[in-house]
């Protein structure tokens, strides 16, 4: 054996791969891929259940009785449950009426947002024309405004138009004032391609058939998940209805439970707590509901690159 044999590496020496190599970096990896998963699953529990933890309070608290409530109200478990609770804010309340109120202003405004923004989003999509840009942004900009800033100037516009204390003030800008609607179904038709169109025109077909009939129902995802999101928005609307309204028939959930906090509030908390639930479950069964299909949308829509 020569001195250059015994230079060279010995091909196939373990000590020498392990060396080269080692050998348990891979086991290391997959062990820190694990732990920052499992940090990460813990992280996401824990802030899971510090929000669902005040609405699992207040849904327990309205089965409380009110001695536990006064003599351990800092008990989490009722003891006895009972369901009085529910039962007297049904009837100290107009609930009836003023769900009746908030399904029908809903459903209004959702059609309407629906039907409105995805025309927008259509045109500010494809229809180009001078300006279309610098109105899309200044359009979209108005989303930056909080709306207390414009609460003055929307209640003198209303008061013009004979609408305090009408709903008709709270359904007609939910129809065409959200620029966000807007945003979200520009975005949906950019996604579609455009041969479909095309095809449309070809075929002799004009811009309002091609929209409703080729644009329209390939939008029903987008549709579904906006439906959801607004629904919730004019449901929980609080600051408006209380300046635009006065008559208690008038009243919307929210603002018929505001009411009643400052009637029942300093006096039996678990009648508050069940009036809240009340108010709560319809929106919160939606939701639960619409989870899915709304961060599908988001996700197909293209909002993170378009």
């Amino acid at each position: 054996m020569t001195a250059a044999d015994l230079t060279q590496p010995l091909v196939g020496d373990p000590d020498l791969e392990r060396t080269d190599h080692p050998a348990g970096r891979p086991g290391r990896d997959r062990t820190r891929r694990t732990v920052g998963r499992v940090l990460i699953h813990v992280a996401l529990i824990v802030a899971g259940l510090a929000m669902v933890f005040p609405f699992l309070w207040m849904l327990l608290t309205s089965f409380k009785t009110l001695p536990q409530l006064l003599q351990d109200p800092l008990a989490f478990w009722p003891d006895p449950w009972t369901i009085e609770k529910y039962i007297d804010a049904w009837n100290a309340a107009p609930f009836a009426q003023a769900y009746l109120n908030s399904i029908y202003i809903c459903v209004l405004a959702v059609v309407g947002t629906l039907v409105t923004a995805s025309m927008a989003g259509y045109a500010f999509a494809r229809i180009r024309f001078r300006g279309s840009r610098v109105l899309f942004i200044v359009f979209l900009a108005t989303q930056m405004i909080p709306k207390q800033v414009t609460l003055i100037p929307f209640y003198l516009l209303m008061a013009e138009l004979g609408w305090v204390d009408s709903h008709l003030s709270l359904i007609v800008p939910a129809m065409l004032v959200n620029p966000f609607a807007v945003f979200l179904m520009r975005q949906f038709v950019l996604s579609l391609p455009k041969e479909l169109e095309e095809a449309a025109l070809v075929d002799g077909a004009g811009r309002w058939r091609t929209f409703w009939t080729i644009i329209l129902p390939n939008l029903k995802p987008g549709l579904g998940a906006l439906g959801i999101i607004v629904a919730l928005d004019v449901w929980n609307s609080f600051l408006f209805p209380l300046v635009l309204l006065n008559s208690p028939d008038l009243f919307t959930v929210p603002l018929l439970l505001a009411s009643f906090r400052g009637q029942f509030g300093s006096v039996d908390y678990g009648l508050v707590m069940a009036a809240s639930a009340v108010a709560t479950i319809p929106m919160l069964v939606a939701f639960v509901i619409g989870q899915r299909r709304i961060l599908n949308s988001m996700a197909a829509s293209g909002l993170g690159g378009r």
